[in-house]
């Protein structure tokens, strides 16, 4: 089959990778020539594991191209997949959809026989609707079928979440749409992957209605791992005390400094606009997005508690800044909020993060960057663990302390166990525990 993936970022690359992997011919689309001359020739636009790898592949095997011309690409296509972004409108917080419904315009003059318009972007409910308005008005005389099939991608795991999914959903309104969408993923639905074939409003409300569950879990978390600071409780045997019961399940129950990234801040806010406009608010996630903001300053003054009361001329050290391990991606990371706080408090801020730093120059100001995790702790008066990447869950902390100023170390994902750090020398501050500063 072919397929045009109109998008090259995040969602588009790495859908449009796994399909051409499956065996379809893809054509990834993008406005940028930069980007797109950077895929050409082999270099990734973002990090992810083993995505170089796949898309180097299935070039070679000539069924993944890259172009920045639309219309050839979706005149031969028999699906084309809109993944171009829709970030958080300035002003309201609604999902900015300028940049699907652009798409759409340009998809609908290139169409040139039956073909299906999928959204793959995070769409609010009706925007498929919108998407068939605008390609209907700009071509009455074409056929065509209008698809929302939300991604339901990790990043950092992004490729195994596609091949492997927990389930597919597929929002279609006519038979023809949903054959051409179950040839799409016949190779996923042979391996027995569960596909939802559902209404489009559904599959739109699905989508954001996971995201919300999801950043709700960790929100819920984190709130009991400030209730078991304050009455000696261990957070981390609260989580799998719940998370045992099957209804629960263990998964987004690890407190830390709240949630970021691209979807769940992004996705939450556009929810609850939806439901406000819809007049049917939900409170619950509302308070979810408020209680997550709070938290991440939050943590900043948790680490000038750690520090005595104050950080005015302090060296404050943080390992990862990326939302998350296994990415470079900044967007709504704790650590932005944290480091601002700090700032505010007068400490000098140096930081190391194995994949984000370049990301991270543009957004921060008067940051020094190390270039390792013991190079950031070198003269430090506090180290503060903000991302849990690997290469930061077997340090030497005998070493760490004789580098630090102070032997400060605030675990804000509890990576290392409170005895572990204090053996060695360290007094350690975790999330969810009874803080001990002696």
């Amino acid at each position: 089959m072919r397929i045009a993936m109109i998008g090259s970022g995040y969602v588009g690359l790495v859908s449009g990778a796994c399909l051409a992997d499956f065996g379809h011919e893809v054509v990834c689309i993008d406005k940028d020539p930069g980007k797109i001359a950077a895929l050409n020739e082999g270099r990734m636009p973002i990090y992810e594991p083993g995505l170089d790898t796949l898309v180097a592949e299935n070039v070679r095997a000539k069924r993944l191209s890259f172009s920045t011309d639309l219309k050839p690409a979706v005149a031969q296509a028999q699906a084309v997949f809109i993944a171009v972004g829709t970030p958080s409108r300035r002003g309201d917080g609604f999902a900015d959809l300028s940049y699907v419904y652009a798409a759409a315009r340009e998809i609908a003059e290139a169409l040139t026989g039956y073909t299906v318009v999928v959204t793959k972007s995070t769409v609010p409910v009706g925007t498929g609707d919108e998407v068939e308005r605008i390609i209907r008005e700009a071509r009455p005389d074409i056929d065509v079928g209008i698809a929302s099939n939300p991604e339901f991608l990790r990043e950092g795991a992004a490729i195994g979440d596609f091949k492997r999914p927990d389930r597919i959903v597929i929002g279609a309104e006519d038979n023809r749409a949903a054959a051409v969408m179950q040839e799409v993923y016949r190779p996923l639905y042979l391996n027995q992957a569960p596909i939802l074939f559902t209404g489009r409003r559904t599959a739109e409300l699905t989508k954001y209605a996971a995201n919300a569950f999801l950043a709700t879990k960790i929100t819920f978390i984190n709130e009991i791992a400030d209730l078991c600071e304050q009455v000696g409780a261990n957070v981390q045997e609260v989580a799998r005390g719940i998370g045992l019961d099957n209804r629960i399940g263990g998964k987004f129950l690890h407190a830390g400094p709240g949630y970021g990234g691209s979807c769940f801040p992004k996705d939450t806010l556009a929810l609850v606009k939806t439901a406000q406009d819809y007049g049917t608010p939900v409170r619950i996630v509302e308070t979810v997005v408020a209680v997550n903001d709070q938290r991440k300053r939050a943590m900043a003054r948790k680490v000038i508690a750690a520090c005595g009361g104050s950080v005015r001329g302090k060296r404050v050290a943080l390992l990862g800044l990326t939302f998350k391990p296994n990415t470079d991606d900044m967007r709504d990371a704790p650590s932005l909020s944290i480091i601002a706080g700090l700032q505010d408090a007068g400490a000098q801020i140096v930081a190391y993060d194995p994949e984000g730093m370049e990301q991270a120059r543009p957004l921060l100001q008067a940051v020094a960057y190390a270039e390792d995790a013991y190079a950031c702790a070198e003269g430090a008066d506090a180290l503060v663990i903000v991302t849990e990447w690997n290469a930061f869950r077997a340090l030497d902390l005998a070493r760490l302390k004789g580098l630090m100023r102070a032997p400060v170390l605030v675990d804000l994902r509890n990576v290392y166990a409170p005895e572990e750090a204090r053996r060695q020398g360290l007094r350690h501050v975790g999330v969810g525990a009874l803080a001990r500063y002696d």
